[in-house]
């Protein structure tokens, strides 16, 4: 795992041993940041259940201004932390090792541009995130919220009564991404 493009263009990424964590494909990862590339020069990106932090690193080493990694594992934590000293863009991340609702609630003060949800593919954090991402007033209608999935039909099933509009869904193999904005369209 490597970042693709940016300043820390090349990098060689550590990753977590052990099946509690599955890092986003490369092509995922590359088909991703093609999507959003405009939206991340000077954006703040949110980075929940962060992994290695692969995602958060790239979008930074793009031109993010800020990126906000969180996970609630202390093995994760230690993986992004020496993945951010070698990549170099300590000074545009902030790094918790927190659940990600006591993040949403008392963390993050500002609004969010993009938001990269990748949870453990069996639970409800998804539908949980978002609905706490509203609550907060941590998004609006300019935010793009992307989801991470093995099973998009569940997730856009769960979605359905939220005030969000999905704007884009994507199949790679096995993973799901789906793209969402604030409010009804």
């Amino acid at each position: 795992m490597r970042i693709i493009s940016g300043t820390a263009r090349g990098t060689k990424l550590y990753t977590l041993e052990g099946q509690t964590t599955r890092p986003t494909l490369d092509r995922v990862k590359e088909s991703l940041f093609n999507i959003i590339q405009n939206e991340i020069p000077n954006s703040i990106f949110l980075d929940l259940f962060s992994g290695s932090g692969a995602i958060g690193l790239e979008a930074v080493s793009r031109g993010a201004r800020k990126a906000i990694l969180c996970d609630k594992s202390k093995d994760a934590i230690q993986i992004i932390k020496k993945n951010i000293e070698k990549t170099h863009l300590s000074e545009k991340v902030e790094l918790y090792n927190l659940d990600y609702e006591a993040l949403l609630k008392n963390k993050v003060k500002e609004k969010l541009d993009i938001v990269y949800i990748d949870p453990p593919y069996e639970s409800d954090f998804v539908i949980k995130s978002i609905k706490c991402i509203i609550e907060q007033k941590l998004a609006d209608e300019n935010s793009v919220i992307i989801i991470e999935t093995d099973d998009e039909q569940r997730i856009l099933k769960d979605l359905e009564n939220l005030e969000i509009e999905v704007t884009d869904t994507r199949k790679y193999g096995r993973a799901s991404l789906i793209f969402l904005k604030i409010g009804k369209g």
